[in-house]
């Protein structure tokens, strides 16, 4: 899954104006037009040691739900993928178990780099099963997300950089902002493949 996982996730050309709505969002206010992901999330994700994880953890919790929403809708109108040999488009359930997977993989890989404990997140429903237990499994990530990364420091951020599981060097900073994006550019296919990209 690594493998294909690394050509699946290149960005797509526009990939700087999603990092500018990333940036955007970063800085709204609670209750602003476009934060109904946010604000629970805000409550809910309490204080950390460095304020770039925060906005980080929270960034990808908003775009791992505005995720599964976006796929939700594309399961309920039967939403053709692309043909292509990649299995992670075999089926819409493939599809949503790769990016809920990814973002355990990420903070699995996260907390061995730092030295921390096992975050404890359980390995992903199969592509059958994740179409009636996504939400539950998002709420299972999630969860451990928040609560995983509340006492590292800045200072461990930006250096070293690990070799990734597709052998890609990330050092934490960039896998936090890695992990953001992925949920971010797979909406973008499927919002693209339902007309409202």
């Amino acid at each position: 899954m690594d493998h294909e996982r690394r050509h699946v996730d290149r960005a797509p050309d526009d990939a700087g104006r999603i990092t500018k709505r990333a940036r955007d969002i970063a800085v709204r206010k609670p209750g602003s037009p476009g934060t109904s992901f946010m604000d629970e999330s805000q409550r809910l994700v309490g204080p950390y040691r460095s304020r770039a994880v925060r906005a980080l953890v929270l960034l990808h919790e908003e775009h791992l739900r505005r995720f599964v929403h976006t796929w939700r809708v594309a399961v309920a109108n039967s939403v053709t993928l692309p043909a292509t040999d990649n299995p992670v488009y075999a089926s819409l359930g493939a599809l949503g178990q790769h990016v809920l997977s990814a973002a355990r993989e990420d903070m699995i890989w996260m907390c061995e780099k730092l030295a921390l404990p096992d975050p404890g997140i359980r390995t992903a429903p199969d592509a059958a099963a994740i179409v009636r237990e996504a939400e539950d499994y998002m709420e299972h990530v999630l969860e451990r997300w928040r609560a995983s990364l509340r006492e590292v420091s800045d200072d461990r951020l930006e250096a070293p950089e690990y070799p990734s599981r597709w052998q890609t060097r990330y050092c934490i900073d960039s896998m936090l902002e890695h992990a953001v994006m992925h949920p971010m550019r797979h909406t973008f296919q499927l919002e693209e493949l339902m007309g409202e990209g």
